[in-house]
């Protein structure tokens, strides 16, 4: 489903106000689970998650996290639930694996490390060690408490924020704030926006490290775009910051077609956005994330044409960040032994 604008609302909409009774049943539940105690894996766990349901910028935060590992000598492995995949796992991501058996989200992590997907984490974090991981990197599952996370992140959308700042349906947040704050040792703030300042505040004012950071397109494919009319079209969380995204780069986005998150793409769907961007003159663009689960689906190759914009995170202060993130895993080492 795509998140309905309402959410992101700063203050809260009649028909927030109408699905409030839901959001108070759903917090209470959602905060009750939090508060569970989860089992220690034997390796460092960095989770990566977010306040809310929606895109934020988690995985290119993975990716970036990766390169931070590795060039500390570490050998990371990749933790995924594997949403919209069959499997349950615990199974590393091979590359006969398709976004319809692990999600998309795994595909594009597999290409950088070595990714595991396992909808019990601890069994996961099992098959990292196995495997030779020395550290894993959990993307998403912030609010599932069946792992200790040994530093955890929330991601946080700059322009977006926590939106009404209600939980799931009212609002966007997967649990009510004041139980997610317990779980989060920093915020990663992507992008500029008044909503992610207010959050930024809020977590200094609750002794959370904030760190900020933006998107960037890859330079070859953004000169390649410069100029050019597209047809754009997206799956993700927030399809309008991909859009935003491509006239940054100097592309004129002549049409775009926002479609929900996690869009299972068809034969039917390819042919008809085909059809548009052909008979209009336009260079048809995606994201990386919808090209993984078209690919999979055998439908690229009937649309040899179709680009897709990567984008990567950039840091503003990578430094403060590296040694936040290896004072936690060196923390957690120094504590197992002593245990």
């Amino acid at each position: 489903m795509r998140a309905p604008a309402f959410w992101w609302q700063a203050t809260p909409s009649s028909l927030a106000h109408l699905l409030r009774p839901l959001s108070l049943v759903y917090g209470a539940v959602a905060a009750h689970r939090m508060r569970q105690v989860g089992q220690r894996a034997e390796l460092p766990v960095i989770c990566i998650g977010n306040f809310t349901a929606g895109g934020a910028g988690k995985t290119p935060t993975a990716l970036a996290m990766a390169d931070l590992l590795e060039a500390a000598g570490e050998s990371p492995a990749f933790l995924s639930r594997g949403y919209g995949g069959s499997l349950a796992g615990p199974v590393e991501v091979g590359g006969h694996h398709t976004a319809h058996d692990v999600g998309d989200e795994p595909l594009l992590l597999a290409r950088r490390a070595r990714t595991i997907v396992s909808r019990n984490r601890p069994a996961g974090t099992r098959l990292a060690m196995e495997l030779g991981a020395t550290a894993v990197i959990m993307d998403d599952g912030l609010q599932n408490p069946s792992l200790r996370k040994d530093c955890a992140i929330a991601v946080v959308d700059g322009a977006t924020g926590i939106g009404s700042g209600l939980p799931l349906p009212a609002g966007p947040l997967r649990a009510p704030l004041s139980a997610q704050w317990a779980a989060v040792h920093a915020i990663l703030v992507i992008g500029r926006g008044v909503a992610g300042e207010a959050v930024a505040r809020e977590a200094e004012r609750k002794g959370k490290r904030v760190f900020s950071a933006s998107l960037s397109p890859d330079a070859a494919v953004a000169d390649s775009l410069r100029g050019k009319q597209v047809l754009a079209f997206a799956g993700i969380g927030r399809p309008e910051k991909f859009f935003e995204t491509l006239r940054g780069c100097g592309a004129t986005v002549v049409r775009s077609h926002a479609f929900a998150d996690h869009h299972p793409f068809g034969a039917a769907d390819l042919a008809r956005l085909r059809e548009e961007a052909e008979t209009s003159g336009l260079q048809a663009v995606t994201t990386e994330k919808d090209l993984v689960r078209i690919a999979g689906a055998d439908l690229s190759r009937t649309w040899p044409d179709l680009m897709a914009l990567p984008v990567r995170l950039a840091l503003e202060d990578e430094t403060a960040f590296r040694n936040f993130i290896l004072r936690h895993v060196e923390e957690r080492r120094i504590g197992a032994m002593s245990s």
